[in-house]
């Protein structure tokens, strides 16, 4: 399969370029188990990455230009040149892997140009980190050509760096790094303050169960100003509480931290969020490493309920999957990602799968809504290359 997607992928370069790439790489989406916008409050994330990926083929350039095209797009060949890339100044797709580049230059790596063809298997705006996917592929592709012999971890902090300054959104750690270095069968328990990892099993199809993400068909946007809000907001509880960041209050601590933040009834809703869902995470963690895995849906339900209540992220179309899904006996659920549309995720029994998912069309249906895109969500590999050399 890889073969055959590397060899089309390569295929479309030499149409596009008049050569073939150096190479094809891939980096997948992902799917946040639990662990929600605790990542950029130093906290716990738990990512696993999907089977869908951004795949680049790419070549090595001298002479300071970067071309990119996207087979998603539809549109031509964007040529820019390395001296003229600066933060903010591109509003189009092509912020994200020149972000990249920017990146990687102002840290010192010396990048002298690229030529670049991307596809994706990815549903922009779904909340699965397409964006993170088509960044890490890139870095990884130049962190090869170039010899720059980064790691995983380094990747996701040059990424991250390239989503918040270039492209402008502000987001965590979590997804790039999820991006860059799962594993398959695992999810990763990801601490953001230190980047420190630990894959942790879980193979659902082994104990009878099985994961469904449900794509609303909501799209939503990071560098929009909702998500930018509640992260200042995040930023003052800190502040007010006297840390660092709010993954410093303890889970027994938080009823305490709340009283000190008196009145400031919107910071009081963000900050109860934050520490609680670090302590979810904790004990998903601690269920899995158990054998226990079942008993992490009410903790996902739990997870649901906070951030549409306190952290206010959801939309109707979550919460109706959501809903619906419970209803029709499905062992926990809630929203996935960012919020403001995209996805939930479905812990479901293998037999109970089919009708759950039925039951979740004819909600949105009844309720005229656009048709859900529905899939199992199976844990895979992080980014990886797929050929070397000129293929095709």
């Amino acid at each position: 399969m890889s073969e055959a997607v590397a060899g089309a992928v390569a295929e479309r370069f030499r149409e596009l370029y008049g050569a073939g790439p150096d190479g094809v790489w891939a980096a997948p989406g992902r799917v946040n188990l639990i662990g929600e916008h605790t990542d950029y409050n130093d906290g716990f994330v738990m990512p696993f990455a999907l089977p869908h990926i951004t795949v680049a083929a790419v070549a090595r350039r001298e002479d300071g230009i970067l071309r990119l095209h996207s087979a998603d797009i539809g549109s031509d060949v964007v040529q820019l040149r390395l001296d003229d890339l600066a933060p903010e100044s591109d509003r189009r797709w092509t912020a994200y892997p020149a972000g990249v580049v920017w990146a990687l230059r102002e840290a010192g790596h010396p990048v002298t140009g690229a030529d670049i063809h991307v596809t994706s298997t990815l549903p922009a705006g779904a909340g699965l980190s397409s964006s993170a996917a088509l960044e890490v592929v890139v870095a990884l592709a130049l962190g090869d050509l170039f010899g720059l012999g980064l790691r995983g971890w380094q990747l996701a902090r040059l990424c991250q760096r390239a989503e918040n300054v270039y492209v402008g959104a502000p987001t965590g750690i979590m997804d790039q790094t999820a991006s860059a270095c799962c594993q398959d069968g695992h999810a990763l328990f990801l601490d953001t303050r230190d980047l420190s990892q630990k894959p942790i099993p879980f193979d659902l199809a082994a104990e009878g169960m099985r994961l469904l993400v449900v794509d609303t068909q909501v799209k939503h946007a990071h560098s929009g100003g909702e998500y930018g809000k509640r992260r200042a907001g995040c930023e003052k509880g800190a502040a007010l509480l006297g840390v660092d960041a709010l993954r410093d209050i303890p889970y027994a601590g938080l009823d305490e931290a709340l009283g000190r933040l008196g009145d400031d009834e919107e910071v009081r809703r963000l900050v109860r969020h934050v520490v609680s869902e670090n302590e979810r995470v904790e004990r998903v963690v601690a269920l899995l490493e158990a054998g226990r895995t079942r008993a992490i849906g009410p903790v996902l339900v739990e997870g649901h309920a906070s951030l549409r209540d306190d952290f206010r992220v959801s939309c109707p179309e979550l919460d109706l999957v959501v809903d619906t899904a419970l209803a029709a006996g499905a062992l926990g659920a809630r929203m996935t990602g960012g919020g403001f549309g995209g996805s939930a995720i479905v812990l479901a029994e293998a037999a109970d799968a089919d009708a759950i998912t039925k039951a979740v069309e004819e909600a949105f249906a009844a309720a005229g809504f656009t048709a859900p895109r529905v899939f199992e969500a199976v844990p895979s590999a992080g980014a990886r290359r797929l050929s070397r050399g000129s293929v095709g």
